[in-house]
């Protein structure tokens, strides 16, 4: 099984992994600045965008195994990879494999105490439902600046701010993948992600201050279980440094992947 991806730019390889829910648009706020630079190749993980779900359970262990076989699918050999929020555990995962090269992992998943996990399961839980709920009008809400911030103001510092297309690429990427529920289960019930102190290329960790998804206290856990990465805070963010500080983060990818 191939996954669906856009190919842009070119140069040394660069694959941008997305996060629960989301598909390849998420990455639409600086794919084009990171194509200046590199080859980019952005894929809708299994069941999200046009790519089709797995056959088996959608584990963090499943989904990597899925990248590993699309890297090898595209003779990508230990590719720089960059991934946000699930998508970032899942390229940490790649790393601890020896799977990947330098990595960026933007708020990644899997290092959350007890109470965070419940939060987490809670709140994104309860934002699937509403924005399920909300699908026949969403075009209307995300294109209102009072919609957006209502909408999406757990996962953007700034959502009145976010074009109005990119908030409803989003949302729309949410309504429709068709394993969303399963593998937000496989999340939430599975293991933490284990640690590395020895991968194939450098490690950085991001983290926006103000993430209300993931708190950015998390950041110094995921540090300890990767004690070689740099850690990197980015100011005035929420979950997605993309959206919210498009050129910083574009700075950051180009710089430690450079």
């Amino acid at each position: 099984m191939d996954l669906h991806h856009i190919r842009r730019g070119e140069g040394r390889p660069l694959v941008l992994v997305h996060g629960l829910g989301s598909d390849h648009g998420n990455w639409s706020r600086i794919l084009d600045a990171l194509a200046e630079q590199r080859e980019v190749i952005a894929p809708d993980l299994p069941g999200f965008g046009d790519s089709p779900p797995l056959p088996e359970e959608p584990t963090i262990a499943a989904l990597a195994g899925a990248l590993e076989a699309f890297f090898t699918r595209h003779d990508l050999d230990r590719p720089d990879v960059v991934g946000s929020s699930m998508g970032a555990r899942l390229v940490l995962e790649l790393a601890r494999r020896g799977k990947a090269g330098a990595t960026v992992a933007l708020a990644p998943g899997g290092f959350w105490t007890e109470n965070e996990l419940r939060f987490f399961k809670v709140t994104v839980g309860a934002s699937i439902k509403l924005v399920r709920a909300l699908a026949p009008v969403m075009p209307q809400i995300t294109g209102s600046a009072v919609g957006r911030t209502a909408l999406l103001a757990q996962f953007s510092h700034k959502p009145w701010a976010l074009p109005a297309p990119v908030a409803l690429h989003e949302m729309q990427s949410f309504a429709q993948a068709s394993a969303l529920d399963e593998t937000f289960r496989a999340l939430v019930g599975g293991p933490l992600q284990e640690g590395a102190t020895d991968t194939p290329g450098p490690v950085t960790i991001g983290w926006g201050r103000q993430d209300r998804v993931l708190l950015p206290s998390q950041a110094e856990r995921a540090q300890a279980r990767f004690p070689n990465a740099e850690l990197h805070f980015f100011d005035g963010c929420g979950h997605f440094p993309q959206w919210d500080q498009p050129g910083q983060t574009t700075g950051l990818i180009l710089s430690r992947t450079g």
